[in-house]
């Protein structure tokens, strides 16, 4: 056992315990009705502590302290940590210290319970980061440029920049008083990686615990691929703007009920949406109402929402005949069949969600 690896730090050896009747004897001698009570070793305000910090990463790097916390416990249990990889590709920044700390936390804890923690530090060498500073660097500005390039040759080059700034990011997180094992990490362009993964999914599906489903994404043309809401600001391009919000009505389908005729108010900010719509949703806690245009036309709207729209249908808000909607139950889905250009026919009845 290394015995350097308990050693201490600008520490000193505690005082003896103290007698009870010393402590009553400070207490009688004090004038003012507070003890005097000696804490011991007086606190160094001359204290610098970059200084004492380097002095710390310093004796650990001499003592091997992080290895010995992990060769002192062969044969213990293994919790096993891998650190979610970063791109190496670019620096770290604030973000990264935040969760280090975190990541730092629980193999920490569960070393001090006495089990073995690896803690391997690992990099991600997938996805657009490396493509797109590949082609930042080639000044490549479309993709038929690889094509001529060549696929072999640009993927070479995007695995040869994936780890430029490895030895960065092994001095920061170093600084940060973290324990990972750098020398024996992983990255997931290894083939051993990327046949692990493979096989986990395997064994996912195997299980039946692997489904299909659909989801809303961003998309990039050049790119021809989908985007993670973090791929979005890779480049600072993705900027909030203020845009148009669309207001439709929608006729209702309703043989027998009050709302047969009468026409949905729909706002969206998603217009491009509107063409494959298949229903529309009314909230069972919403008070809605039906009201009567100034082109005859009745609407179901939200109570709260009738002032809102009163110019845009032709009436000042307290000029409007308003009806209490009938309870939605009465309604039946009903879908027309039209061209996508006619948004307003392409519609059905709404039904209550829960």
């Amino acid at each position: 056992m290394q015995t350097g690896w308990y050693r201490g730090v600008g520490a000193q050896a505690p005082r003896r315990p103290r007698a009870e009747s010393d402590w009553h004897e400070e207490i009688a001698m004090a004038s003012n009705g507070y003890p005097k009570v000696d804490y011991g070793v007086p606190a160094d305000t001359g204290v610098k502590f970059p200084e004492l910090e380097q002095k710390v990463l310093k004796q650990w790097d001499d003592d091997d302290t992080f290895r010995a916390s992990v060769s002192n416990r062969d044969g213990s249990e293994e919790f096993v940590f891998y650190d979610g990889p970063p791109f190496a590709n670019g620096l770290p920044h604030y973000g990264h210290l935040l969760t280090g700390y975190v990541k730092d936390l629980v193999p920490r804890f569960q070393t001090m319970r006495g089990r073995k923690v690896e803690r391997r530090f690992g990099w991600d060498c997938h996805g657009l980061p490396a493509e797109l500073e590949a082609e930042k660097q080639l000044g490549i500005k479309d993709k038929a440029e690889i094509e001529v390039m060549g696929l072999a040759k640009f993927n070479e080059y995007c695995k040869a920049s994936v780890l430029k700034y490895t030895d960065e990011w092994r001095d920061y997180v170093t600084r940060q008083a973290r324990w990972v094992d750098f020398d024996n990490d992983y990255k997931t362009l290894d083939v051993d990686f990327m046949e692990s993964v493979m096989w986990a999914f395997k064994e996912l599906h195997d299980k039946g615990l692997i489904y299909q489903g659909f989801r809303v994404l961003p998309y990039s043309w050049y790119e021809q691929t989908p985007l993670s809401n973090q791929e979005t600001r890779l480049d600072d391009a993705y900027k909030m703007r203020q845009d148009p919000a669309v207001t439709v009505d929608m006729p209702l389908v309703a043989p027998g009920s009050p709302l047969d005729g009468a026409n949905a108010i729909i706002w969206t900010t998603t217009p491009w949406t509107l063409p494959s719509n298949l229903a529309t949703a009314v909230h069972p806690e919403v008070d809605y109402v039906q009201v009567l245009g100034e082109d005859g036309k009745r609407y179901v709207l939200a109570e709260a929402r009738v002032a809102h729209y009163a110019r845009e249908l032709g009436r000042t808000p307290r000029s409007f005949p308003v009806t209490r909607a009938p309870n939605w139950s009465d309604c039946r889905t009903h879908r027309r069949s039209t061209s996508s250009s006619d948004i307003r026919t392409r519609t059905s009845c709404f039904r209550p969600t829960t």
